[in-house]
C-alpha cells in the first residue's frame, strides 16, 4: 500500500462555507468539471482566487484553438515535470479519451521523449518541456512552434502551461493526495 504525506491544508469544510465561497463552489460545481476537488477544492479559502483561477481553468482546458489532444498533451507533460500526481491521474483518462497515443502517454510518464509521428504533438510535446525546464524556447523551436500550431494557438499553449502549472504548485505545495485508497504511485522517480 502506498502511503502518501499528509495533505498540508484540506479544502474548506462546506458546512463553513461563507457566502462567496459557496458561490464559487456552485459555479465551478455546475460547470463542465462537474465538481469541485484537488488545487480548486484549496484554493476555495481564498474565494476570489479561486474564481479567477476557475476562469482562466476553463478557457484553458475548454476554450482554447488547440484540440483536446494536444491540451492533454500539454497539461500530461506539466503534470509529469511538476510530479504531481493527482494532475497525472486525472488527465490520462482525459488524455486517452481525446485520442493521444498509449505509448505517447506510458513515454511521458517514464520522462521520455515520446516518438511522435503528429507535427503539432511533436511541438507541443518540446514547447512544454523547454518551457518547464529553462522558462523559455528557444529561436529554433519558437519558429517551428509558429509555423505548425500559428501563433494565437502558440499563445494558448503557453497559457495553459501557466494554469496548469499554478495547478501543479497548488498539488505540491499543498500536497494533495491522488484520489482512490491506493493509487499508483505513477510519477515516483526511481
Amino acid at each position: 500500500m502506498t502511503h502518501w504525506p499528509a495533505q498540508r491544508l484540506p479544502a474548506p469544510d462546506p458546512a463553513t462555507y461563507n457566502a462567496r465561497q459557496q458561490e464559487i463552489h456552485d459555479a465551478i460545481a455546475s460547470g463542465p468539471r462537474g465538481g469541485v476537488r484537488g488545487p480548486l477544492a484549496i484554493w476555495l479559502h481564498r474565494p476570489e482566487l479561486a474564481a479567477k483561477a476557475q476562469d482562466l481553468g476553463r478557457y484553458c482546458r475548454y476554450d482554447t484553438l488547440l484540440d483536446d489532444r494536444l491540451s492533454e498533451l500539454a497539461i500530461l507533460v506539466t503534470g509529469r515535470v511538476f510530479g504531481a500526481e493527482y494532475e497525472w491521474q486525472v488527465h490520462k483518462a482525459h488524455a486517452l479519451k481525446a485520442g493521444l497515443a498509449p505509448e505517447i502517454i506510458e513515454a511521458i510518464r517514464l520522462n521520455k521523449r515520446p516518438d511522435f509521428a503528429d507535427p503539432a504533438e511533436a511541438i507541443v510535446h518540446d514547447v512544454a518541456r523547454a518551457a518547464h525546464e529553462t522558462r523559455n524556447v528557444d529561436d529554433a523551436l519558437y519558429a517551428r512552434a509558429k509555423e505548425v500550431l500559428g501563433e494565437e494557438a502558440l499563445v494558448d499553449l503557453i497559457g495553459l502551461l501557466g494554469y496548469y502549472t499554478l495547478i501543479s504548485l497548488t498539488i505540491n505545495v499543498f500536497k494533495v493526495p491522488p484520489m482512490g485508497d491506493d493509487p499508483a504511485p505513477e510519477l515516483q522517480d526511481d
